[in-house]
């Protein structure tokens, strides 16, 4: 009977325990560790996650933007590779980010530097924004829904407006080449390379026009060699490749037929994997690397019969091949990168080959002339003439690696966005015009939408028009009375006014030559709001369990 009591009792306080539980927190339906936080608490973790990614570039945004020093986990010493950047997409790249709402926004920066090349710092401060002003709509209790709204319709008409200001001189090549030339020295102005945009602009300007609308950017080439100064960079036409002709071969070649290849022309030596050969005798083992020569050299005669006179190989070329392809009359490239093989293919009209059973299967390149030249202290082999006339190599030249690594980011930029203004002809005017309009028609069209979400559409406007705030704040002038100034001018229809950075004004871009993408700036403005709109939405965060370590 007692122990019945204690059985009844024990059930009776393990139920209230239950209930207790489901009271206070509801069952526990996660794994232990796990976690989740619910409703304000996941919106202001997302939020503040977002907003604290955007104030970390903010200050490298414009033509006065500051660079940050990368340095890798383990700290400093002589084999650390530190990176001194102003480019938002390498910045957000080599961060180690833990807050899930912080990695959207980085995917959009890389996004957009894998679509335009530009805008990457822009898109990812422009979402931080308008985040941060839905965060003062959610806390004074406005629906996520209702903000959502808005921002749609603020979108509309953002686009609406960039599109209606939108430029295009695709029909006039003169004018569309001086479109470029602006849009390139635009991009190059917030980068190491601005004291040199007019040099680098013109460089880029003529490398993307040689691709004649070809959708390849493979064809134009970025080498660098440290020595000299930036202004000592040139374009050079056709192809360089880092490596030299072999020793004994033809130091220049005219009218050259040039197969490439991905062999191995190194069993010339013993090799027989996995397996133990005993011999009785040294005959025995010159019999053994005879037969490995005569392989050989019936694979060098089937590479002649190709009527080939370069062989490019991506693997080494070892003494008796080379010996055997130099009395035959062909000039032998060893060890091509892989990048190098693939591009010199591209460049030349030939097939990367790999066996020469069949000759007349095979595609050989063509070019006019192959030549060993110096660049530097460096000797390097150009091909000129190639069959793909749209090849073409920028040499860059720079005081130290560090300098070198960034200009070479600079015009990877500059050389994207005027490949895509190439395939989308529009542009627009820069130095913060184009939000000031945008910001301008979101808070015309605010008084047609009644309701709550012209409220979420006016924070949409100031979000835009934080742009030329930052801009502004980064080169150390009054952004407050600037863009006062710019709001007025925008209010009598001048849409082309911007900031101007050098006398601390505002000016008309149109006179000024400060130009950018379309493209690139609808994709920035659509992305941040998507990215905006995703982050909005958020009211669960749930967290995994660790993995637990086994012993």
């Amino acid at each position: 009977r007692s122990w019945l009591h204690l059985h009844v009792a024990f059930c009776s306080t393990s139920s209230l325990l239950k209930m207790h539980k489901a009271l206070l927190g509801g069952p526990e339906i996660y794994k232990e560790g796990a976690g989740e936080d619910k409703g304000e608490l996941a919106r202001l973790q997302a939020f503040i996650g977002a907003i604290a990614i955007g104030d970390m570039v903010k200050s490298t945004l414009g033509p006065k933007g500051m660079d940050k020093i990368l340095q890798p986990a383990g700290g400093g010493g002589p084999t650390s590779n530190a990176t001194v950047t102003n480019d938002g997409a390498t910045i957000l790249k080599s961060v180690w980010i833990d807050n899930p709402a912080a990695r959207i926004l980085v995917d959009i920066s890389k996004t957009q530097d894998q679509e335009c090349g530009d805008g990457t710092t822009s898109v990812v401060v422009l979402a931080a924004e308008m985040l941060r002003n839905a965060q003062t709509l959610v806390e004074q209790k406005m629906h996520p829904q209702v903000i959502i709204r808005g921002y749609r319709f603020a979108l509309a008409a953002a686009r609406a407006q960039l599109e209606a200001l939108a430029m295009d001189n695709g029909k006039d090549p003169a004018k569309f080449r001086e479109d470029l030339l602006r849009i390139a020295r635009t991009t190059l102005s917030s980068k190491l390379l601005q004291h040199e945009k007019d040099h680098f602009a013109t460089l880029a300007v003529d490398a993307v026009l040689r691709l004649g609308g070809k959708p390849n950017l493979d064809y134009i080439q970025v080498l660098k060699k440290a020595g000299g100064s930036l202004k000592d960079s040139f374009l050079e036409e056709g192809f360089i490749l880092e490596k030299r002709i072999g020793v004994g071969h033809k130091k220049v070649l005219e009218d050259c037929k040039v197969l490439v290849a991905n062999c191995q022309m190194d069993t010339d030596k013993i090799k027989i994997y996995g397996a133990r050969v005993k011999v009785d005798s040294l005959e025995a083992v010159a019999e053994i690397e005879q037969a490995e020569k005569d392989k050989m050299k019936k694979k060098i005669e089937k590479i002649v019969d190709h009527k080939c006179n370069v062989f490019i190989n991506r693997q080494l070329i070892y003494n008796y091949p080379d010996q055997l392809l130099k009395e035959a009359g062909v000039m032998a490239i060893e060890h091509s990168d892989f990048d190098g093989s693939e591009r010199l293919a591209a460049v030349l009209g030939a097939d990367i080959a790999s066996t020469f059973d069949n000759p007349e299967m095979t595609v050989l390149g063509s070019c006019k002339r192959i030549e060993e030249i110096m660049i530097g202290e460096d000797k390097v082999i150009k091909f000129s003439g190639c069959s793909k006339g749209e090849a073409c190599t920028i040499v860059l030249r720079g005081s130290s690696q560090h300098v070198l690594d960034e200009a070479e980011r600079s015009l990877h930029d500059a050389l994207a966005v005027l490949y895509q203004t190439v395939q989308e002809t529009r542009v627009v005017w820069g130095g913060g015009s184009m939000e000031m309009a945008m910001a301008q028609a979101v808070q015309q069209k605010l008084t047609e939408v009644g309701g709550k979400e012209s409220v979420a559409m006016e924070s949409f406007g100031k979000a835009l028009m934080q742009i030329p705030v930052i801009l502004a704040d980064n080169a150390g002038l009054d952004s407050a009375e600037l863009v006062g100034q710019l709001r007025a001018a925008h209010a009598k229809g001048q849409n082309s006014f911007g900031l101007e950075f050098n006398n601390g004004t505002i000016a008309d871009m149109s006179q000024l030559g400060i130009m950018e993408s379309f493209r690139s700036k609808m994709s920035q403005i659509c992305s941040a709001a998507e990215a905006a709109e995703m982050i909005i939405r958020v009211d669960d965060i749930i967290k995994n369990a660790p993995r637990q370590r086994d012993g």
